[in-house]
Formats: C-alpha cells, sequence, structure tokens
C-alpha cells in the first residue's frame, strides 16, 4: 500500500482528495442516508469528523464528480444535477447579547455575494434573509437548496453558564431553524449536526421533521473509524505500533447496534507523533461537567457502568440537563451495553477506552484543587505502598490525600453517603494513574466496595464509617467479617494471585481516614 498525507485537521473534503490524503470512505452511508432521508440531525461529540462529513456533503450536491473518483458513490450518483447550498457554522464566540444574530447575518451575506444575489433591503433580520435566500436560489438555479448547518448548538453550549442569555440564543435558534421548514418547497436535503441533542421541543418545534439519526444502528459508524478502517486504510501508518494498545488508549465509541469506533482526532495524532497520549482529551476542558457533578453530588465512582434509560442520553435542555445525557453527548461515557424490554430501551454507560478514563479522573482530581504532580505523585505511591504490602504507609498517604479534599465538595454530598464517597475519591485517584479498580465488584452474595488489581495482587476493600476512633476498632471488624462471609474474594482466586482484605474506617466528624486493617483472604 502507498503511504499518503495524514488529513489532520483537515475538513474541506476538496483539500482532502486534491492532496491524496487517507480517507475513509462514507459515501456508502452517505448515498444509503440520503435514499432515506430529507431531513437528518446527528450529535457526536466534539473532533469526530462531523465538518468533514458536511463538507462531503456539499461537494457531492455541488456535483464535484472528480473528488469523487474511486469511492463508491461515484457510480450511483447524478452527476448532472447540481443543487445549490448553503452552509452554516457557528464556530465562534457568543457570549454577548446580540453576537449570535451579527454572526448569522455575516454568513447569509457571504452566501449571497457566492451566489451573486443582491440582498434585499426588506431583509433585515437573520431569518428574514435566510428565507430569501433559499427562494431566490431556488428560482435562480431551477434546483432545490441543500442546507448544512453544522455546530449548531454551539451559542448555547458556550454560554450554559449564563442561563438567560443561553436561553436568548436558543430561542433565537429556534425561530432561525424554524424557517428552514417553513421554506420546505425550496430545500430539497437538510443535515443538521452538533454536540448535543437539544429536544425538538426547545429547539426544533419549528424544525420537527428532522430524523435524528444519532442512535441510529445503521449509521453508527458514519462519523469515526472502525477496526477495518486502521487495517485497510492506514495499513501503512501501522508498523511499528502494538494494535491491542491503540485499540485499548483510543477504541471504544459506541451509538448502538454498529460496532465501536476510534476518534479519527486520536488516530491521526497517533500516527503522526507514535505516542501514546490522551490527544482529544488536551483539546477541550470539561469544566462546566466538573462543576456539575459537584453540584449534583455526583461521586467519580459512579460515571462507570452507570445505567440510563433512553429517554435520558437525549435529554438536554438550557434549563435541564441530564448528567447522563452530558457525559454521553460530550463523549466522556458510551453505550457499553444496550438492554431491552417489552416497554423500554436501557443503556449502560461506561468510559470509551484508557485515554478518557484516566484523563477525566485526571481532570476531577485538578477541578478540586488538587491540580499538579501531588496528586498523581500520592496516586502512584499509594499504588507502590500496596504492591509492597506496606499498609500502614498506605493509610498515611490516604489519610493525607484525602485531606487535600475541599470542604465544600464534602458539603455537598449526603451525610448517609459517606462510605461510598470515600469509596469514590480513592477510586478516582487510583484511576487518574491508570489502575485497574473494579467499583462495586459484585458476587454471589453481594458487592465489595472496590477491588484493586495492581502489582500482579488482589485487594478488596471495604469502607466503613465511625463516630471516632474508639468506634474504628468495630467499624473495622465489621469490614473484615463482611468480606469474609460473602466470600468477595473467591471470585478472584483463579487468577492465582495473592488476595488482600483492607478494611478502612472513615471518620464522620474527622472528615478522613481512622484506621485501615488488613489480612490475607
Amino acid at each position: 500500500m502507498t503511504r499518503r498525507r495524514l488529513p489532520i485537521g483537515i475538513q474541506s473534503f476538496r483539500r482532502l482528495r486534491e492532496t491524496d490524503s487517507y480517507y475513509v470512505d462514507k459515501t456508502p452511508l452517505i448515498r444509503d442516508l440520503i435514499d432515506r432521508s430529507d431531513h437528518c440531525f446527528l450529535s457526536r461529540p466534539r473532533r469526530f469528523g462531523k465538518s468533514l462529513l458536511l463538507d462531503t456533503l456539499r461537494s457531492l450536491f455541488e456535483g464535484r464528480e472528480e473528488l469523487f473518483r474511486g469511492l463508491d458513490i461515484h457510480e450511483h450518483w447524478d452527476w448532472s444535477v447540481r443543487h445549490p447550498v448553503v452552509r452554516l457554522s457557528f464556530g465562534g464566540k457568543y457570549d454577548e447579547p446580540g453576537e449570535i444574530e451579527g454572526d448569522v447575518i455575516e454568513q447569509l451575506e457571504a452566501i449571497e455575494r457566492h451566489h451573486d444575489l443582491v440582498p434585499v433591503p426588506t431583509s433585515d433580520t437573520g431569518p428574514r434573509r435566510l428565507r430569501n435566500i433559499l427562494d431566490r436560489l431556488h428560482r435562480k438555479t431551477g434546483c432545490q437548496v441543500i442546507v448544512l448547518v453544522d455546530e449548531y448548538d454551539k451559542p448555547i453550549l458556550d454560554v450554559l453558564h449564563d442561563p438567560d442569555l443561553a436561553t436568548a440564543n436558543r430561542d433565537y435558534l429556534r425561530g432561525f431553524y424554524g424557517i428552514i421548514k417553513d421554506c420546505a418547497e425550496h430545500v430539497r436535503f437538510t443535515f443538521v449536526t452538533g454536540v448535543s441533542m437539544f429536544s425538538k421541543v426547545s429547539l426544533f418545534s419549528g424544525l420537527n421533521n428532522l430524523d435524528d439519526i444519532s442512535l441510529d444502528p445503521r449509521y453508527a459508524t458514519i462519523c469515526g473509524y472502525t477496526e477495518d478502517d486502521l487495517d485497510r486504510v492506514f495499513g501503512p501508518e501501522l508498523e511499528g505500533l502494538d494494535r491491542e494498545e491503540i485499540r485499548t488508549w483510543y477504541n471504544g465509541y459506541h451509538w448502538t447496534g454498529g460496532e465501536r469506533v476510534y476518534n479519527p482526532y486520536d488516530v491521526l495524532l497517533l500516527l503522526r507523533k507514535r505516542a501514546f497520549r490522551p490527544y482529544w482529551f488536551e483539546t477541550g476542558s470539561p469544566t462546566f461537567l466538573f462543576r456539575m457533578l459537584m453540584e449534583r453530588s455526583v461521586s467519580p465512582m459512579e460515571l462507570e457502568n452507570r445505567m440510563a434509560h433512553m429517554s435520558l442520553v437525549s435529554k438536554f435542555d438550557v434549563n435541564d440537563i441530564g448528567i447522563e445525557a452530558l457525559l454521553f453527548q460530550t463523549g466522556y461515557l458510551t453505550i457499553a451495553e444496550e438492554r431491552r424490554d417489552e416497554f423500554d430501551n436501557l443503556y449502560r454507560l461506561d468510559y470509551p477506552n484508557l485515554e478518557v478514563r484516566v484523563s477525566l479522573n485526571r481532570g476531577l482530581l485538578g477541578h478540586l484543587g488538587k491540580a499538579g504532580k501531588e496528586p498523581l505523585d500520592q496516586a502512584r505511591e499509594l499504588c507502590g505502598l500496596l504492591e509492597a504490602n506496606d499498609f500502614e504507609g498506605f493509610g498515611d498517604v490516604l489519610r493525607s490525600y484525602l485531606s487535600g479534599i475541599p470542604y465544600q465538595w464534602h458539603a455537598t454530598g449526603d451525610l448517609a453517603r459517606y462510605e461510598a464517597w470515600y469509596a469514590s475519591l480513592l477510586h478516582m485517584c487510583l484511576r487518574a494513574v491508570g489502575v485497574d479498580v473494579r467499583a462495586e465488584d459484585a458476587s454471589s452474595h453481594g458487592r465489595a466496595d472496590m477491588v484493586v488489581l495492581t502489582g500482579g495482587q488482589v485487594f478488596v476493600i471495604e469502607f466503613k464509617m465511625a463516630d471516632g476512633e474508639e468506634d474504628a476498632a468495630a467499624a473495622l471488624d465489621a469490614a473484615v467479617r463482611q468480606m469474609r462471609e460473602r466470600g468477595y474474594a473467591e471470585k478472584h482466586r483463579d487468577r492465582e494471585e495473592p488476595v488482600h482484605l483492607l478494611g478502612v474506617a472513615c471518620g464522620r466528624e474527622a472528615r478522613n481516614l481512622l484506621e485501615i486493617r488488613a489480612e490475607s483472604a
């Protein structure tokens, strides 16, 4: 196979094809989509190739046949028909009132210039101008218009910290998008992409004929790279890289039905730099997510294996943002398993891969004020002490780590959940350095709070709360007795590794570790 250019940062289909860059042919899915639907919506996390997909559609409908030679759709498309295209992208800043209207007007003016349309004086607002453009382009060319909208939700997502402005931007966009349906006789095909799935009632009430393909199994791989794509397209670049390590780091995104996919940005940067790094995570800081987790007292441990009803992963509006929806739609959780019964669809959500699992937990540590090397050094030290069976030292470092957790985060939690809370803080710390940690590890008789697998050993950990140091011994007795009676260690015997039982007693008033006890299982 011939080596080609890696299309890092290229969102133009024309440029990608003219520079002989690698291209994963998505045109079979595009052809099927156009045959089935006239108005589509797709939600995917950032840097998943949505903009390139839209530009591919633009080139296709504009009839740029030379760009599609050698691709699946070339022999199945009528190149004699060329549609005018209106493409809008909301990639700017919208953190001041009125900025969204100004940006829309500028984009529509550019579209008028491109198509040699003289502005109409009465078209003094974005919605009126769009209506006028769609009408005149149809009349001028004799072909219906293609409408493509990229980052449709960015003007809202950027200002979620300001509910009034977010609501104002949402209401403006609702009226603007409604024009597309009002001008249905002029529009042949609509495709809208973004990160979030704002409800049709709140944002698309005027464009309620959109076919949401975000969770349609037929189009699960329309963005992203599959395992086959890596072998078939990027084969010349894979030499010297461990495929299993690539899979562990970057594969795992899943939108029902189809196979799991890689984030293209991660893959391309890996092939360029030949080093495993959290490339995708480093391009965005989910501060809003961290703040929401604190405000809603959602522990880091609860993020894994989180069960959600189908309606929850798509529940998103300015004043009603579900934590499951936010985590899933932004790409920090993905569908690990789908369960169906007669009435409902349930999804088990989990981290897609090692990159997100480690990076998100490190980000949470930083948001807690435990930034820099200190928390990671503490995590590595905790692992080393466990592996050396220095449980006294482990307790000292854990006590130091817990003492650095800000009071505000403790205060947001329900006192009845303190055991799970301290378990989650240790869980987050160990996850931040990539340790294999199993939260609420189930056995036939119950669930262990935590199981840590490191250094060829198994550590079963049970947390108990105590009212003071005098009560700590009784709490530890109860913890160890529970682990033994319920056989938490038995499911790990087949690993043929040493198994240790660790009881951890934390004080309700002290808000820290009181005592730790370790025994061989």
